[in-house]
């Protein structure tokens, strides 16, 4: 596992030329928050912007120096794909409160972790308000979560979840549920 601040910066390189596109600006996440969506690599356009992104089903590995995707014309703009629109950027969700049902304020998320297929396995937490385990770990997992937050800017986790979830880690996934498997089609 590893956040996603660990693949920004990092180059993105074609294996069929060994062309360098460029570098990775962001990430691009669904909105349910289980994957990757995609990869911004920047930004063209001076009246019209346009976002230059990388959809996930590209990159064939996401490597220790360098992002390896199938050919080099897989850099789209956000025009010309339209799921991009529901897409949240990594550095949106930087910052987003976390909470408890009850109001109890827990932290913000200061990162996400991903999993080796480029599944959200946890957050990173930035800040920190409770004490305990969360104060120690400062990560939670993606199971324990009960709103994204998508609408209202305030994720919601379940407490006692999110400690039980520290005794015995969760499996990861092998394969997206279905709603997740149609987001990413």
């Amino acid at each position: 596992m590893r956040l996603g601040k660990d693949l920004t910066g990092k180059p993105i390189i074609s294996i069929n030329d060994g062309r360098h596109l460029g570098n990775v600006k962001d990430l691009y996440v669904n909105t349910e928050l289980y994957w990757l969506t995609g990869i911004h690599v920047g930004q063209e356009g001076l009246l019209k912007r346009k976002a230059l992104v990388i959809h996930r089903d590209n990159v064939v590995i996401f490597g220790i120096d360098a992002i390896l995707v199938k050919q080099a014309d897989v850099i789209t703009d956000d025009k010309e794909l339209p799921e991009v629109a529901d897409w949240q950027r990594l550095d949106k969700l930087r910052g987003r409160e976390v909470d408890t049902p009850g109001g109890t304020k827990v932290g913000t998320i200061g990162d996400i972790v991903l999993g080796e297929e480029g599944h959200i396995s946890g957050f990173a937490l930035a800040k920190i308000f409770v004490e305990g385990t969360i104060a120690e770990k400062g990560i939670i997992y993606r199971e324990a979560l009960i709103d994204t937050g998508h609408t209202d800017g305030k994720m919601t986790v379940d407490l006692p979840k999110v400690e039980r979830l520290y005794q015995e880690p969760p499996p990861k996934p092998d394969e997206p549920s279905e709603p997740e498997a149609k987001m990413n089609s």
